[in-house]
């Protein structure tokens, strides 16, 4: 039986993400850091669908948490095949604004976590001879936005650190890719207003916003394809292209 572990993968785009890899018949461990209700009620809907994923309560960006997680998963399961690195904040500020409490938080979680969950599994998929580590960055990681410096900067760093260790862990059959979803449906985009929404669907070539379904796929056919490392997967209708 294969395994995964969704970091935030109690919500949104984790998770859909984490779904899509139940439905494929993996055992499936769901990471969050502070909402305990919502963490329960994602599991006890999966349930009641047939599946039975693990909760696992970490802030990636804490060190000795990460390893806490890590240990308890490796006493569960012998093997990981499929780590997501999902979990992430965003901050909408203009620079002048932007404290650096703020950019060390959107930092910490977002890079420092992927950094972190990614170190802590390594050795063993090495180990199990191969795996796949699937990291979710943005497309402003590409591109940028105004008043999302900080965020657009963090994406873009999970986008180089891809790349880098995707060359590094080639050789020993694990593979590093990320999907760089667009505008999608979710909580991170509700401050949008209508008219905010209308036009930035009317910048979409395939005139509407994205899913978490839509990203989950794409998180699937990059855990699973044998032969694609290094890669950035756009999820956005061909946005900011």
């Amino acid at each position: 039986m294969k395994t995964a572990l969704v970091t935030g993968g109690t919500k949104g785009i984790g998770k859909a993400i984490a779904l899509a890899f139940l439905e494929r018949g993996y055992e499936v461990v769901l990471n969050y850091a502070h909402d305990e209700m919502a963490a329960l009620a994602t599991q006890e809907e999966f349930n009641m669908l047939g599946y039975c994923p693990v909760l696992l309560r970490a802030d990636v960006s804490d060190e000795a948490q990460v390893k806490a997680m890590f240990k308890e998963f490796f006493s569960i399961y012998e093997r990981l095949d499929v780590l997501v690195n999902n979990a992430g904040i965003s901050l909408i500020k203009v620079i002048q604004d932007t404290t650096l409490n703020d950019w060390n938080r959107v930092f910490d979680v977002n890079v420092k976590g992927t950094y972190l969950c990614s170190r802590e599994v390594v050795d063993k998929m090495v180990f199990a001879g191969g795996g796949a580590i699937v990291n979710v960055a943005s497309i402003w990681g590409e591109v940028g936005a105004s008043c999302e410096v900080a965020y657009s900067a963090s994406k873009g760093a999970v986008i180089a650190f891809t790349q880098a260790l995707a060359k590094e862990l080639a050789p020993s059959l694990v593979r590093v890719n990320c999907v760089s979803p667009g505008v999608i449906d979710t909580e991170m985009n509700s401050h949008l207003s209508g008219e905010e929404m209308e036009e930035l669907i009317a910048s979409i070539p395939m005139e509407r916003i994205g899913t978490p379904a839509d990203v989950a796929e794409a998180c699937v056919f990059l855990a699973e394809s044998s032969y694609v490392t290094g890669e950035v997967l756009s999820v956005g209708g061909g946005f900011g292209k």
